[in-house]
């Protein structure tokens, strides 16, 4: 197969689960797939890097997957939660850097019912200007995302983790079901919310084949938004000696995504400095075009600990903000916010 000698070949490759596969095994496609994918972005969006602020705004939650460091069952977690004025207070430090997009995550958290969310949406919009508001916290039912919509929220962000129920179940206890995750996702897009979903490159058990029909997945979902992160061990969870997942690997699935959503915001994760010591800048290099911005205090930021030594919890808000402007300039970019 010469899926480098023409860029239709290629792209006609990558939908073929077969072709996919060899693509995502063989390193010699790396180099042209980069290539492609940071045009594509180009193409689309100019050399604009969105940045979106992020409040992880609790570290709770029910689920016991066996992969984060916020699963119930880890007694070593130190659990918090923002009060609604600490939420309204980080939108004010977004707002100083001009940020109009933000992205409120945290666990699957049941303190948090509908009519309190409810209230912290029509709070957020009612202090600050129409901000784009995106939520993050775990599986809802269509009524609560169409609430949240009435509410004024502009999209949701559910990740599938897997879409090979074998492979799913390896993640996860009994209180979480492939079935449910991927209604959860329909729901969310028939409320009218635009979605944002993602993969993780490198999870234990998972094969090539999984990682692709995950990206088959991602592009008959056509969302919104796509994350692409590497696992990344947490010592105080089943899989605290499994490896973390390769760096190539999970840039050359951003620039597959790239090139097949070419329309879709493709987030460079933090996490990604984690396993390559310019993770985020070649993530842009490989076809992202947006970063986040954690505007939590610092004492809730630290504790957000999904994995093992965390990176981004060490410098303040202003020194986060300009390591992003100076990584926006080394790629040929500038920071965007009016996304």
């Amino acid at each position: 197969m010469h899926f480098l000698t023409d860029s239709s070949i290629l792209i006609d490759g990558l939908f073929n689960r077969h072709n996919l596969q060899t693509v995502l095994a063989n390193p010699k496609y790396n180099t042209g797939l980069s290539e492609m994918a940071r045009e594509n972005a180009i193409s689309s969006f100019g050399n604009k890097i969105y940045l979106k602020g992020l409040i992880e705004f609790t570290n709770y939650c029910k689920n016991s997957c066996y992969f984060c460091g916020l699963n119930v069952n880890n007694a070593n977690c130190s659990r918090y939660r923002l009060s609604k004025q600490e939420i309204l207070s980080c939108f004010k430090t977004g707002k100083d850097f001009g940020i109009n997009s933000y992205i409120l995550q945290g666990g699957d958290d049941s303190f948090y019912s509908n009519e309190r969310i409810v209230e912290i949406i029509k709070a957020i919009r009612r202090d600050f200007k129409d901000p784009s508001l995106t939520l993050s916290m775990g599986e809802r039912s269509y009524e609560s995302y169409k609430s949240f919509y009435e509410a004024g929220l502009k999209g949701y962000i559910l990740h599938h983790e897997s879409h090979t129920l074998e492979h799913f179940n390896m993640l996860h206890s009994d209180d979480v079901s492939l079935f449910n995750r991927l209604n959860s996702i329909k729901n969310i897009r028939q409320s009218k919310l635009y979605t944002g979903c993602g993969l993780t490159v490198g999870f234990p058990y998972q094969t090539l084949e999984n990682i692709a029909d995950d990206i088959l997945y991602i592009y008959d979902l056509a969302p919104r938004s796509v994350t692409v992160m590497p696992f990344i061990p947490h010592k105080d969870t089943v899989f605290a000696n499994e490896s973390s997942g390769d760096a190539e690997l999970v840039f050359k699935v951003i620039s597959i995504l790239r090139i097949m959503l070419p329309k879709a915001i493709i987030f460079s994760h933090y996490s990604l400095d984690f396993i390559h010591k310019k993770g985020v800048e070649k993530g842009i290099l490989s076809g992202a075009n947006a970063v986040t911005l954690s505007l939590a205090p610092f004492k809730y930021r630290k504790k957000y600990n999904l994995y093992t030594n965390k990176i981004a919890e060490k410098d303040s808000i202003y020194k986060s903000y300009e390591k992003l402007q100076l990584l926006a300039q080394k790629t040929g970019g500038e920071i965007s916010t009016d996304y």
